[in-house]
């Protein structure tokens, strides 16, 4: 129930640099010396990669691809504009940057509406004219077993809204605040917590409270997840962007995650989580660093009923 099987993703046509995200993603970063043609290339060869990879390890993964025009530098990361619930709900959300509002694709959801049952679509997106935003899984972390749902509030992620989200879901709502190393707003909470099966993923020192770090830590062990506790150094490698996932075949389930992320984990840390699912690195350097964005961000879960 809280790892899907299938994913879908969206081949990128005009990967870049967003200077419209940048100002409360402070993850994006420029690469020194590479032009636009340069990165687009090495961004479109990660993507590739990640594809092969995950249907290599039996995840079932279908790809859309970007329409150029107009252009829409993330929309590499569709876990931001909708949510595809087990019930045939679909939600989308209301984005904070203009031009990721394209991002939202009626072909997209007519193309799943083909294989997958979709009973209601609830469109939040006229929020945005409220400036009232709420990105997703970047804003919303669900824990589907237990039906509770955190959430860092941020300008991208709206209080309010995050709450009558949850209870539409009929989820508890977990509210809190985070921040990085230099004090920044942490733009979305999927950088700095992973619910998966059993486990969590979290940066406590990101929640400066008290009693909001104790309320997240209490509501993750109340629900019976080994807490996995991640530093502020760690979340700057992307180390709280992962993702679990139900191959069709193996011996269990897979945590998808960058190799930067992988990397920044301790011996310790890889062990403990290697105990509930098989952790597997992906290789986007391209795509975060320039994104702000790592592999979880790319993953929409599809959770939807199939067709019969």
């Amino acid at each position: 129930m809280q790892a899907a099987s299938t994913v879908f993703l969206v081949r990128p046509a005009r990967f870049g640099f967003n200077a419209d995200t940048a100002p409360s993603n402070h993850f994006q970063q420029a690469i020194a010396g590479l032009d636009e043609a340069a990165g687009q290339a090495r961004a479109f060869a990660e993507f590739d990669a990640v594809v092969a990879t995950l249907r290599g390890r039996g995840v079932r993964v279908l790809v859309f691809d970007d329409t150029p025009a107009p252009a829409k530098p993330d929309a590499v990361f569709p876990n931001n504009w909708l949510t595809l619930h087990p019930d045939g709900r679909v939600l989308l959300y209301p984005m904070c940057a203009p031009n990721r509002r394209p991002e939202r694709r009626p072909d997209i959801l007519a193309a799943l509406g083909r294989e997958f049952v979709l009973r209601e679509v609830v469109d939040l997106s006229g929020y945005e004219q409220q400036d009232r935003f709420l990105e997703g899984t970047g804003s919303i972390i669900f824990d589907h077993e237990h039906r509770v749902a955190y959430a860092a509030l941020s300008a991208r992620t709206d209080a309010g809204l995050f709450a009558e989200v949850a209870g539409q879901l009929g989820y508890r709502p977990v509210a809190f605040r985070a921040h990085d190393a230099a004090g920044h707003e942490i733009y979305h909470t999927n950088v700095m917590m992973c619910v998966g099966a059993g486990f969590a993923v979290v940066c406590l020192a990101s929640i400066g409270a008290a009693a909001e770090r104790a309320a997240v830590a209490a509501a993750l062990t109340g629900t019976g997840h080994e807490l996995v506790d991640i530093t502020l150094a760690q979340v700057a490698h992307f180390a709280g962007n992962m993702l679990t996932l139900r191959p069709a075949a193996g011996p269990g389930p897979l945590l998808a995650l960058s190799q930067s992320a992988f990397d920044a984990l301790t011996a310790g840390q890889r062990r403990r989580l290697g105990c509930h699912a098989e952790l597997l690195p992906l290789s986007i350097p391209t795509i975060e660093t320039i994104g702000g964005g790592s592999a979880r961000c790319m993953l929409a879960e599809v959770f939807l009923p199939a067709r019969q």
